[in-house]
């Protein structure tokens, strides 16, 4: 298993107990919590930035601050879908974001598609129309914005990749930070609710893991190819309906199921041609 591989798997499940935190944290605004995100994630990166004794404005300074505007972006409304939907249904319509991020990379990064990877993106993109149907379980303005935080994390994470040969992986993270701290902190006056007892626990809980979930996928991002690393954040499904149905008690329908099982073979024969 490469090193690659190795990062993005940890990187899954701190994403994983990052969204956990986020579905019991349903009753504050997700643009709070975005805010209390990125606070978390300053003071964590600044501290091991100035432990590392790098600087941290970093070199390619254009694509870290779009890296972080196109990542803000992306969480804010992944949020916002995972508040309102089950974990697993949140997940996996945010999980097109790797379909995203290989076809951006045709133009951003000049790393060519194979056709049949086209198909593959295809089988994803029925599993998605198969979990909605006639499924009443969520609106479509939650489909919608989970499509839109998809489209953005690609961006970003082909951002993630432009800077590999110039910039440090937590330098790459801290720009998330210095992008969504101000202007999330701004937004969040507007709908303020003072969190209660064990909300900051969770909050501190939710910057902790999202920065160990960050750090390594950024160190998997740079550590191989974008069409191969991008799938394997897909795994973090299992963590996802582990948690829907023993802490939540949502028992997933055959239609949601079967969208979710198209989603995932999508992917694990994008990995395979990856390989190849």
């Amino acid at each position: 298993m490469s090193k690659g591989v190795q990062y993005m798997i940890i990187s899954a499940l701190g994403f994983s107990l990052m969204q956990l935190c986020v579905k019991y944290l349903d009753h504050i605004p997700f643009t709070e919590l975005v805010f209390f995100r990125s606070l978390v994630s300053i003071v964590l990166s600044l501290g091991m930035i100035y432990r590392l004794r790098i600087n941290p404005l970093g070199n390619n300074r254009k694509f870290l601050v779009l890296r972080g505007i196109f990542g803000v972006t992306a969480l804010s409304l992944f949020f916002y879908t995972l508040q309102n939907l089950p974990i697993a249904t949140a997940i996996t319509i945010q999980y097109l974001s790797p379909i995203f991020t290989t076809i951006f990379a045709i133009w951003i990064l000049r790393e060519p598609v194979p056709w049949k990877r086209w198909i593959f993106f295809g089988v994803s993109f029925t599993g998605i129309l198969v979990m909605k149907g006639l499924n009443n379980e969520f609106d479509n303005k939650f489909l919608i914005a989970g499509l839109i935080s998809a489209v953005f994390s690609g961006l970003a994470y082909n951002m993630i990749r432009k800077v590999k040969d110039t910039d440090h992986p937590v330098v790459v993270v801290l720009y998330f930070p210095l992008v969504a701290t101000p202007i999330m902190g701004v937004i969040s006056l507007f709908y303020w609710e003072t969190p209660q007892g064990w909300d900051w626990l969770l909050l501190l809980l939710m910057g902790v893991f999202t920065q160990i979930a960050q750090v390594f996928m950024t160190k998997g991002w740079q550590s191989d190819k974008a069409g191969k690393i991008a799938s394997l954040k897909y795994i973090g499904i299992g963590f996802a309906l582990f948690f829907d149905l023993t802490l939540f008690g949502i028992v997933p329908s055959w239609q949601v199921l079967t969208g979710i099982s198209l989603v995932l073979a999508g992917v694990l024969l994008n990995v395979n041609l990856a390989k190849d």
